[in-house]
């Protein structure tokens, strides 16, 4: 019930971490969440390692080229119909084009934006790969969340550009909403955040989010937030940082919404 075949316009479907150590990346996640890792060559001495778990893609990890010069992060992507069609919606909206849209073999194709709040997201165009093939479950993705200076401005864009909808909740944050399905949420960066910069963040599932948190530190990461308890009995949350510095969601959820398609 947590298996997907397919995923709407406008819904999360894949994250994956750019590392400035490739190989060290990869083993970190292998052995905090679990995953099986199968290796896909790229480039003479590169690879993109996809995490497998109940033989699913649940998520990836590539390392940065020589003199690439970018602070490690988790990139989150969103699967859109056609990402031509999206170029002038991008730059009508405020919004910039960070990479070009490109197609990547017979996968499919992207392009990553910026948005008018300066925060980085994907967008995927499935071919023979759909994103995640698992999602909610302990070892696969969850929730998307953005930080962001600009919430008036970035609500206009991605609902003119793929359709959400926002909902203002209880904290002040807001739940976004894709055709009526929760997908994700959006959070204004405050005051006592400091120089936190705008972007989106992924959180993965795990069983027991206190066993996870004494993985981060014994295998190298360090734990910044939490665990804390989640509002509404959802569960208990962690932020962190794995060794070479990219940010990071673990959520214990109480009851894990399955699939529907």
């Amino acid at each position: 019930m947590f298996k997907v075949t397919k995923y709407p316009q406008g819904t999360f479907s894949w994250a994956d971490c750019s590392s400035s150590d490739g190989k060290a990346g990869t083993q970190f996640y292998a052995e905090l969440m679990g995953w099986e890792v199968m290796d896909i060559p790229t480039a003479p001495g590169m690879s993109y390692s996809m995490f497998m778990q109940e033989d699913c893609a649940v998520a990836g990890l590539s390392g940065m080229p020589p003199g690439f010069e970018r602070a490690p992060l988790w990139n989150n992507y969103v699967t859109v119909e056609n990402v031509e069609a999206m170029v002038s919606k991008i730059e009508a909206g405020g919004g910039s084009i960070i990479e070009p849209p490109v197609q990547m073999g017979e996968e499919g194709h992207m392009l990553v934006l910026r948005d008018p709040g300066g925060a980085e997201l994907a967008l995927w165009q499935p071919l023979n790969t759909i994103g995640a093939g698992l999602v909610n479950t302990p070892g696969a993705l969850c929730w998307n969340q953005l930080y962001t200076r600009e919430p008036e401005a970035v609500k206009a864009f991605y609902s003119a550009l793929l359709g959400w909808d926002f909902q203002e909740d209880e904290t002040g944050s807001f739940m976004i909403l894709n055709k009526g399905r929760l997908n994700g949420n959006m959070i204004t960066i405050s005051e006592n955040m400091g120089d936190m910069p705008s972007m989106w963040l992924p959180y993965f599932s795990v069983a027991d989010i206190e066993a996870a948190a004494e993985r981060v530190k014994a295998l190298g990461g360090a734990v910044h937030m939490g665990p804390f308890d989640v509002g509404g009995g959802i569960g208990r949350f962690l932020l962190f940082t794995d060794p070479q510095g990219a940010h990071c969601f673990l959520i214990q959820l109480n009851a894990p919404e399955p699939w529907l398609e």
